[in-house]
């Protein structure tokens, strides 16, 4: 073959790589908790909720930049960590982000954290804690390896996200309003397109 053909070969090549390093199906959305399961709780004020709230944000502005998106669950309901990872599993070329609000007993305790268990998830969960810090006034509590279930179950690139604690008062003051949360769906939302632009 022509060296003049094996150039122009090995070019097509290597930008089809680069194309499909960035490509991403489809983003399954994964609400913690659910139904029976409240997570973690102050009063009134449910992670069950607030992670469902926070997903259905998130979804509406990740289909409105023409991602195909699948949710866990879209209603008050339990869905076991096995038939969550088996969703996400569903599809080739997915990234699976599983959505939750933290809780301590040490109220002092606030901000922002993102975890990932195979390498191959953590640039996804680094664009999204950068993401959900550009839109929120939150301390960066940083992106952790972490061996949640739906993270190490996952074939996919996967992140657990966790998005303030409830067991703070400030934080949860803010997490009440529908500001805070639709904040941190858009940040999560363009980490997303960051991580998919590969920039």
């Amino acid at each position: 073959m022509p060296r003049a053909v094996i150039a122009a070969a090995m070019v097509i090549v290597a930008g089809l790589s680069g194309a499909s390093a960035g490509y991403i199906s489809r983003v399954v959305i994964d609400p913690g908790h659910g139904g029976d399961d409240r997570g973690g709780r102050s009063g009134k004020v449910y992670e069950k909720h607030l992670a469902l709230d926070t997903a259905l944000r998130l979804e509406h502005y990740l289909q409105a930049e023409g991602y195909r998106v699948t949710m866990t669950r879209k209603s008050d309901t339990f869905i076991s960590l096995p038939r969550r990872a088996a969703i996400g599993n569903r599809y080739r070329g997915a990234i699976f982000v599983s959505l939750h609000y933290n809780y301590t007993w040490r109220r002092s305790v606030s901000g922002l954290e993102t975890y990932y268990y195979s390498a191959k998830s953590k640039p996804l969960a680094e664009a999204i804690q950068q993401g959900m810090l550009r839109r929120v006034k939150a301390s960066n509590r940083g992106v952790k390896s972490g061996r949640y279930y739906v993270l190490r179950a996952s074939r996919n690139p996967a992140v657990l996200v966790e998005c303030g604690f409830v067991s703070n008062a400030r934080e949860r003051s803010l997490m009440k309003q529908g500001s805070y949360r639709d904040a941190v769906a858009r940040g999560i939302a363009e980490g997303i397109t960051k991580y998919r632009s590969g920039s």
